[in-house]
């Protein structure tokens, strides 16, 4: 099959595509640099302890951290394995239920993500929003809404899982 009897994106297509691809991988490579120099951590365990912060007593099932940090089972567990050895989170049964684990946020890993929060919030200050003009947040806001209705509506802002977002 030629190039010509693919149906391949326009230039236009693929200039959008690869701006809003290209700009959130260098966002993230910056964030990622940031948090693992200044607080030691990278941004997925960051986003661990900060979801256990917000969670209802410190604690979410290993399940549900999976499903909400887009995460495969797998990759959660070893996640909190080694945040677990880092004496940052602990794992439990629970209650009346043994069906599965509850990752638990410990006081050392409340102390981390404190730390680590002023780090995040000025790495995202710096390198996404400062660049940005009030009316280019105010547009990326409502193109990110737009692609997560779409996408993902349940992590839209307001809804349920809000209180245990990043």
């Amino acid at each position: 099959m030629s190039e010509d009897q693919i149906d391949w994106l326009t230039p236009e297509e693929l200039r959008v595509f690869r701006a809003l691809n290209r700009a959130w991988e260098a966002a993230a490579a910056r964030l990622d640099a940031d948090l693992e120099r200044e607080a030691g951590l990278p941004r997925t365990y960051f986003d661990i302890l900060w979801r256990l912060r917000r969670a209802p007593g410190r604690a979410l099932r290993m399940t549900r951290l999976a499903e909400i940090t887009h995460s495969k089972a797998s990759r959660i567990t070893h996640a909190v394995g080694r945040l677990e050895a880092a004496g940052l989170v602990r794992r439990e049964v629970p209650e009346g239920d043994r069906r599965g684990w509850l990752a638990v946020l410990t006081d050392e890993g409340l102390a981390r993500a404190e730390q680590a929060a002023p780090v995040y919030a000025r790495s995202v200050r710096e390198n996404v929003l400062g660049p940005l003009s009030g009316r280019r947040r105010e547009q990326l806001t409502a193109i990110g809404e737009t692609l997560l209705a779409h996408l993902d509506p349940e992590s839209l802002p307001g809804t349920p899982d809000e209180e245990t977002g990043a």
